[in-house]
């Protein structure tokens, strides 16, 4: 297979689906530059190599064609910074400017397309719109994990025009090197650490880890579906009823197969959802009437911090508690730090998910893991054993 690494790239136009899909605040500057540095070493290979370079990404979901606020010309400061050169950029991902400027595009240029989701066809898997993107270059490189699990025009249709010439860009070599490692090589014990707001979201994987961690430590909103499963008083906390009987099936699941499941033993609950709100601690199965569970108890993170530590691999995704809450976030705090130093240890330690990530990053940790995943949905799709649209668009 293609890779940039052995592909002659002298005198060719590669266009690189990249990942820009960034927060920015109000006065549009990106708050989070994490998904356009790890698309920096592609862009800068192929540079190198005398490529000239389109990148096309989405941002957030425009709903009726151009928005403003969507608009990727908002990230053209930051990525001029970064790749240190001036990036030039189209006011449309096709069409006359954008043809026109890929024609005149030199060796070691950069330009940045229009957000791809103005046009509807881009979700649609549109073929006739993947075509006109693909018009535009000689080569397509994929570098954006983040969108994998898209069926979308510019992840996975735009491939069938560049038969012999389609390849993965480093972040999404990485991202699958790193976890094929956590699901089909990892070292023993092995405990991943699900939390987040919901079961629905996390069920199948659950039951695909199932037969490959030693552990599964369950956390977040989504304990308390399966602490009113084993027959606990969970007040007011967010439980999916509809999901009882999932769970029980899980757990048994997990007891046929040896693998310990880790709930947490106490809670912090509050009066209402609100920082400032009343609360206290109390035993995860017996939250008072009127209450709610809003994160892991003192008790639960020190029997998670010796599960932890005392592991060979971890997979993490999902906050502990409503860790956006400063008085609901020692839970997280406690679990990231554990796997910081696990990691420190020897551990082998893979976190993915957009408040996961957010929370590594929140408290400085992300250089004390080994790997921090760009993809929310696709890490936990590919985790749940799917085949991802666009790694099987260059793999065929």
């Amino acid at each position: 297979m293609n890779t940039i690494d052995n592909y002659n790239f002298s005198g060719k136009k590669a266009i690189v689906r990249v990942d820009f899909n960034v927060p920015l605040n109000e006065q549009f500057e990106v708050t989070d530059d994490t998904r356009i540095r790890a698309a920096i070493p592609t862009i800068q290979k192929l540079r190198e190599k005398g490529a000239a370079v389109i990148l096309m990404s989405h941002l957030g979901r425009p709903k009726n064609g151009p928005e403003d606020r969507f608009s990727l010309k908002h990230v053209i400061k930051d990525l001029n910074k970064k790749l240190n050169t001036e990036v030039l950029f189209a006011n449309d991902c096709i069409g006359e400017e954008a043809r026109q400027k890929a024609t005149t595009l030199k060796a070691g240029e950069v330009l940045l397309l229009e957000n791809l989701r103005f046009h509807p066809e881009e979700t649609k898997g549109d073929a006739g719109f993947a075509k006109k993107l693909a018009q535009l270059a000689d080569v397509y490189v994929n570098d954006a994990f983040g969108t994998a699990h898209r069926a979308h025009a510019s992840t996975a249709i735009i491939a069938q025009f560049f038969p012999h010439d389609k390849m993965f860009g480093y972040l999404m070599m990485k991202e699958l090197e790193n976890l094929n490692k956590v699901l089909k090589n990892a070292d023993h014990p092995f405990t991943a650490i699900l939390g987040g707001a919901k079961v629905s979201g996390k069920i199948e994987v659950i039951n695909n880890l199932l037969d490959k961690v030693d552990n599964l430590i369950i956390g977040g909103g989504m304990m308390f579906t399966f602490i009113k499963a084993k027959g606990g008083n969970v007040g007011k906390s967010l439980v999916e009823d509809e999901l009882i009987e999932t769970a029980k099936d899980a757990m048994q699941k997990a007891e046929e197969l040896g693998v310990n499941i880790y709930l947490p033993e106490d809670a912090v609950v509050a009066d209402k959802f609100d920082n400032d709100a009343n609360q206290k601690c109390v035993p995860s199965n017996s939250i008072p009437e009127g209450w709610m569970g809003l994160d892991i108890g003192v008790e639960s993170s020190e029997t998670f911090r010796k599960v932890i530590e005392n592991s060979a691999t971890l997979l993490w995704n999902g906050p502990m508690g409503v860790f956006e809450m400063d008085n609901f976030a020692e839970g997280t705090i406690d679990v990231a730090q554990a796997i910081a130093r696990a990691t420190e240890k020897g551990a082998y330690s893979l976190v993915g998910g957009g408040d996961s990530v957010a929370a590594i990053n929140k408290y400085h940790l992300e250089n004390k893991v080994s790997y921090v995943s760009t993809g929310g949905g696709a890490m936990l799709e590919y985790i749940e054993g799917k085949t991802l649209p666009g790694v099987a668009a260059i793999e065929n």
